[in-house]
């Protein structure tokens, strides 16, 4: 592993777990069934959270939007429908990958959005 990727890994404040909607079928009923499945658990990663506020050509309020992206390392694959369940800083939520990753040579960054339930 080399140094520029070391440094970006010891930013990583947070753990994910990532989840998959599977069809699993059961041994004993032979009975297929879609579940929520954990494909990767305690996986090293950093949450950033980012506020960006915009005025209106109104008197009205100023509207603010949140953007989240997710760092992880650059080989994990995280599939289209995904759920992420990240904790950092003493607080866990549960996310949708929203938009393809951007790869880097030494991370990737994921735009998230709150998981609101399966498509």
């Amino acid at each position: 592993m080399n140094a520029r990727r070391k440094a970006i890994e010891r930013l990583y404040k947070g753990v994910c777990t990532i989840k998959e909607f599977q069809s699993i079928k059961d041994p004993i009923t032979h009975i297929t069934s879609n579940k929520e499945v954990p494909v990767l658990e305690n996986q090293p990663c950093k949450l950033s959270i980012e506020k960006q506020t915009s005025a209106t050509n109104t008197n009205g309020p100023a509207i603010i939007a949140q953007s989240t992206k997710l760092f992880l390392a650059p080989e994990i694959i995280v599939k289209a429908g995904s759920k992420i369940i990240v904790s950092q800083h003493g607080k866990t939520n549960e996310y949708a990958r929203s938009g393809e990753p951007t790869v880097y040579m030494d991370h990737q960054e994921i735009v998230l959005e709150f998981f609101k339930g399966y498509a």
